[in-house]
This record gives C-alpha cells, sequence and structure tokens, in this order.
C-alpha cells in the first residue's frame, strides 16, 4: 500500500500521529470480532441449551452479518454530520450491550436480538475504519496503522474460537460470552480518552455507497471479495460438527485445533504484507484456490487427526490474511473516497458471511457436511476467476 496513495484524508489530527487512539481502535476490532465468532466453537452447547439445532444455532453469525450489512449501508447517511468520534463511542458502548445480552439471554430470541445489536456495532466500526485510520496518522504511517487495526482483528480470529471452546467447556458459553464485556468496556473508555475529535468531512458522491459499483474495477473486486467471503464461511461455520463428527475429537484437541488455525493465521497477517508488494491481485487470486483445495482435501482425509490439524493450519494461514490483502486493494482502488468504500466493502463482506453461514447450515442438515465442504470449494473457485478478472481491468485502466 502506497502511503501517498492515502495523503489527501489525513486531516489536522493527523499532524501528530494518535498512536494511542490506533491502538484503541484495535482492542476495539478484537472485542467486535471475537464477539462475532465465538459462537461458531459454541455452537454445539448453545444449540443444546437453546433446544435448537445446531443449523439454526448457525443463524447467529447469519443476525450479525445481516444487522452488519444493514448499518453499513446505511451509515454514510445517519452518521451525516455526526464528529466520527461520538459515534465510535456510541458503538462501543453497544458493543457491551450486546455482550450482555447474550449472555443472559433467557430464551433464543434474546439472544439473538443481542446478536443484532453486535451486527449494528460491527458494521459501523468496520466501515470507518480504514477512514478513520487515514486521519488518526499522517499519510506515510497510514499503511501500518491499517496493519495495526487488523492485527486486533487477526489476533481476535486466533483467540475467539479456542478460548471460546476452552472457556465454553469450563463456565459454559454464556460465561464465554460474559467475558468479553470488561474487555469491551475497556475499549470503551480507551477511544474516549484517545481519540481526538473527528468531525465530519464533506465528501463528493453524497453518501450512496452503490454509486461506486459504476467503477468495473470496483464492481469486480466486490464480487470477488464477496465469493471468497461466503465460500469461507460456507465452511468455517460448520468446522467443530465436522471435527467432532468425522475427526472424533474431543473438548481438548478441538481447542487445540482451532488455536492452530490461529496462530496460523496470525503468521499469515504478518506475512502477506511482502506478496502484497510483489502482486496484490495475484496474491488475492491464488488464496481462495489454495482454500478450495484445502476443503476438498479435508472430504479426503477428514478422519486422520494428523492431516486435518496440517490442512486446517493451512486454512488458517491464507483464509486470516485475505482481509489485509482486500483492504489494502481498497485503499489503493478508491482512496479519495475511503469511508463510503468501507461502507461498501463491510455490506458486501456482512451479506457473504450471512450467506455462507445460511448456505452452509442448510446443507450441513439436509445432506451433511460432505455438500457443505464440496459447495464451499466451488464457490472459492469463482472467487479466484473473478478476483483475476479484477486485477486484469486494474492493469488496463
Amino acid at each position: 500500500m502506497h502511503p501517498h496513495t492515502l495523503s489527501h484524508a489525513v486531516d489536522g489530527a493527523g499532524a501528530r500521529p494518535a498512536w494511542g487512539a490506533v491502538l484503541a481502535m484495535s482492542l476495539g476490532a478484537f472485542v467486535l470480532v471475537a464477539s462475532e465468532f465465538m459462537p461458531v466453537s459454541l455452537l454445539s452447547p448453545i444449540a443444546a441449551d437453546m433446544n435448537v439445532s445446531e443449523g439454526q444455532a448457525g443463524q447467529a453469525i447469519s443476525v450479525s452479518g445481516a444487522f452488519a450489512l444493514l448499518t453499513s449501508l446505511a451509515i454514510p447517511v445517519l452518521a451525516g454530520r455526526l464528529d466520527r468520534k461520538v459515534l465510535l463511542l456510541g458503538l462501543a458502548l453497544l458493543m457491551i450491550v450486546s455482550g450482555t445480552l447474550a449472555a443472559f439471554a433467557p430464551d433464543y430470541l434474546t439472544f439473538m436480538i443481542g446478536r443484532a445489536f453486535i451486527g449494528v456495532a460491527i458494521g459501523g466500526f468496520w466501515s470507518m475504519s480504514a477512514a478513520t485510520a487515514m486521519r488518526l496518522v499522517p499519510p506515510q504511517n497510514v499503511p501500518r496503522a491499517l496493519a495495526i487495526l487488523n492485527g486486533g482483528n487477526a489476533l481476535a480470529t486466533v483467540v475467539a474460537a479456542p478460548l471460546g471452546s476452552y472457556l465454553g467447556a469450563i463456565i459454559g458459553w454464556r460465561g464465554a460470552f460474559f467475558c468479553l464485556i470488561p474487555v469491551a468496556a475497556l475499549a470503551l473508555v480507551w477511544k474516549f480518552a484517545s481519540l481526538p475529535a473527528l468531525p465530519a468531512e464533506r465528501r463528493a458522491g453524497g453518501g450512496n455507497v452503490f454509486g461506486l459499483l459504476r467503477n468495473p474495477a470496483v464492481a469486480l473486486g466486490m464480487a470477488a471479495v464477496s465469493l471468497f467471503f461466503m465460500g469461507q464461511f460456507t465452511l468455517f461455520t460448520y468446522l467443530r460438527p465436522f471435527l467432532e463428527s468425522v475427526t472424533r475429537v474431543d473438548n481438548g484437541l478441538l481447542s487445540l485445533l482451532l488455536l492452530v488455525i490461529g496462530v496460523a493465521g496470525l503468521v499469515g497477517t504478518t506475512l502477506i504484507g511482502g506478496y502484497l508488494k510483489e502482486g496484490m491481485m495475484r496474491t488475492l487470486t491464488v488464496i481462495p484456490l489454495l482454500m478450495a483445495a484445502l476443503a476438498l482435501a479435508l472430504l479426503g482425509f477428514g478422519d486422520s487427526l494428523g492431516a486435518t490439524a496440517l490442512l486446517v493450519g493451512g486454512w488458517g494461514l491464507v483464509a486470516t490474511a485475505a482481509p489485509v490483502g482486500w483492504w489494502t486493494w481498497l485503499a489503493r482502488t478508491l482512496p479519495q473516497d475511503a469511508e463510503r468504500g468501507g461502507g461498501l466493502m463491510v455490506a458486501v463482506v456482512q451479506l457473504a458471511i450471512a450467506a455462507g453461514a445460511t448456505v452452509g447450515g442448510l446443507l450441513f442438515d439436509a445432506w451433511g457436511y460432505r455438500a457443505t465442504f464440496g459447495a464451499a470449494a466451488l464457490i472459492l473457485v469463482v472467487a479466484a476467476a473473478l478476483a483475476a478478472g479484477a486485477g486484469r481491468i486494474s492493469r488496463r485502466s
């Protein structure tokens, strides 16, 4: 990511880099992503406690995705002239409310309302993340700020699943959700103390995010992003039931395998920068192809613990690093329009996650894991083709 492509967006707040605020945002990102994916490792106990099927429990991911989608599309219009600091603090407060509702939910409906609130917080926060990072530090530091922000995301992807599974076994799934509340409170206080005032900026093109799709490179890239995340979550949402029934792992081994995915993901996030410099679109084309191959390999070798550990580690390595690549693509493709571009990207990603979790759940309940994993591989191959197409258009223009 070339710093100069982002220079125009930095305002007065960026004269002295506000690294404290960037770290506070990173902690906020950590809690959000941990909350979003906490249900993945707790599907079985949530389903048992709420008296619903695992497919229905998996909709806890779909509902947060659906509300994140609506929020990200509406935020450029709704936020209007509101100071972005006030907005970010409001979203952090919503995160605490959501965690409390989920942890103490007496029934499935209340639990889902809590999940809807976390969706609103996710949609608002990620839509503004790139644009806010670009205002907190001088142009030459923006790539580093984006990396720190995504670091909170990657770290949550590492710990949320194994920690959720581990805590769920000791203090129950409600206790696992409750543990996120104090961390969310800390993020709220830290943002309040460290964020400068961030008055709204006037932007060309108004609030409508869909106007950006008139650019064919953006349209094709967003289609690639959407199928990438859909394919990923068609498989990933139902990984625990697969590991329990096919690989036959117990709770301790399950936590360990989820940790393998996470640590590999952190490594991938650290390494991807070099590959993006060499060839950004090539990297974004190869990743989904590798993931499709891994999905098919899991079908063949899922009953072997050693092979499965290697395969899910490979999955974590590339799947967790990919979002860093797509945010870099966004900053390079729409440097003048990071807030609207961020809103569109989040909408596309959340719709894709919800679609993946829904399609995966329907296939899993009807035909089992083979249908789910096969569909995921197919979707990822199409995503790779679209990314290659977007790269060709970008090179031509």
